[in-house]
């Protein structure tokens, strides 16, 4: 069977995505693309990959390019993923999948008109120390009816303004609860459903030369009657943090999402009922430049080439990517104007 052509754009984050491609027996990379041509040559010449461009749009008519993961600053997503789509390639798109609700239908429409396969890559779904152990303790059903979720995204951004500075561009506005808190809003999304409504409250106390407020809290109503909660931070004087707890009417399960263990009470079992189980953890994968590949990412680029041969069925699509920045953007309304915002519908 010919193998699959990948092609990376943007790799400070892409370049995680170019480890998993190059260990998948059916993809072969043929091409990256990176503004920044130091690192473009580096692991152009680290991967042995022929192609190395600055312009993404010289891969748009090689034929030999079936794949594209887009690493690149959030507002550049839809344009790259929308271009790439219409010359008949599949799609990974880094989180969040675009900036506004305009481009959400954009990109649903073309994933629709040219049938490419194109996937949102929410990193948090593919995360063994969770999917394979919590997630099957909350199918199990035992800890009953589930009614409120919460988790966390903490992260100091002071060091990570982007490249460039993009992060916190006054010319690009990138709000960190749809940059950074896609994370967790996606996680209680995939856990509890769709969300209703939104009511948030935010401040700017650590970052101030950034634009944007740095602190976000946002209470969330369900359309199942679950509630929830998301925290952001990204002027955190802390370790960063993807703290979370689900509660049901029989248990409570919490932990972080990188940690080696989650803690679990059953109301059956008394007030002491606290047990510490042991989740999966995923080895690092050490890249030929030296950086250790985030083992989730590669499980994603995995899910991604079998939705593409038609192996598994496409569950972070377009739509659902869009159903996470439009929760993510109903908060940042709440936030700014001290109302409840209903969640948009997009299609």
């Amino acid at each position: 069977m010919k193998k699959l052509g990948a092609a990376v754009i943007g790799l400070k984050m892409g370049e995680e995505h170019l480890a998993g491609y190059s260990i998948h027996p059916e993809v072969e990379v043929v091409a990256v693309c990176d503004s920044d041509k130091e690192r473009l040559e580096k692991v152009a010449g680290a991967y042995k990959i022929k192609t190395a461009v600055t312009d993404y749009r010289e891969l748009l008519d090689r034929k030999d390019i079936d794949v594209v993961s887009v690493g690149t600053p959030d507002h550049l997503h839809a344009e790259q993923s929308i271009a790439m789509m219409k010359k008949g390639k599949h799609v990974l798109c880094e989180k969040p999948m675009v900036l506004t609700l305009d481009e959400c239908r954009q990109v649903i429409r073309t994933a629709d008109e040219t049938k490419m396969t194109f996937m949102v890559g929410q990193v948090r779904r593919f995360n063994l120390r969770f999917t394979r152990t919590v997630k099957s303790i909350l199918d199990s059903g035992v800890l009953g009816e589930l009614f409120y979720i919460e988790s966390n995204y903490a992260h100091n951004y002071s060091e990570v303004p982007g490249v460039g500075g993009w992060r916190k561009s006054a010319k690009i506005i990138r709000e960190p609860f749809l940059g950074g808190a896609c994370h967790a809003v996606d996680f209680v999304r995939w856990l509890a459903g769709d969300i209703d409504e939104a009511f948030a409250f935010s401040n700017h106390k650590c970052l101030t030369d950034w634009p944007v407020d740095d602190c976000t809290i946002a209470s969330f109503k369900f359309k199942n009657g679950m509630v929830g909660k998301v925290f952001l931070s990204i002027g955190c004087r802390m370790p960063y943090d993807y703290g979370w707890r689900i509660c049901g009417t029989e248990g409570t399960i919490m932990g972080d999402i990188d940690q080696e263990n989650v803690k679990l009470y059953l109301h059956k079992f008394g007030m002491n009922g606290f047990m510490t189980i042991p989740t999966q953890k995923q080895e690092p994968i050490v890249t030929l430049t030296g950086r250790k590949t985030h083992p989730p990412i590669v499980a994603e680029v995995n899910e991604f080439i079998d939705c593409v041969l038609g192996r598994k069925p496409l569950v972070m699509d377009a739509r659902q990517g869009a159903k996470t920045v439009a929760s993510c953007l109903a908060a940042i309304e709440s936030a700014k104007t001290g109302k409840p915002v209903k969640v948009q519908q997009v299609s």
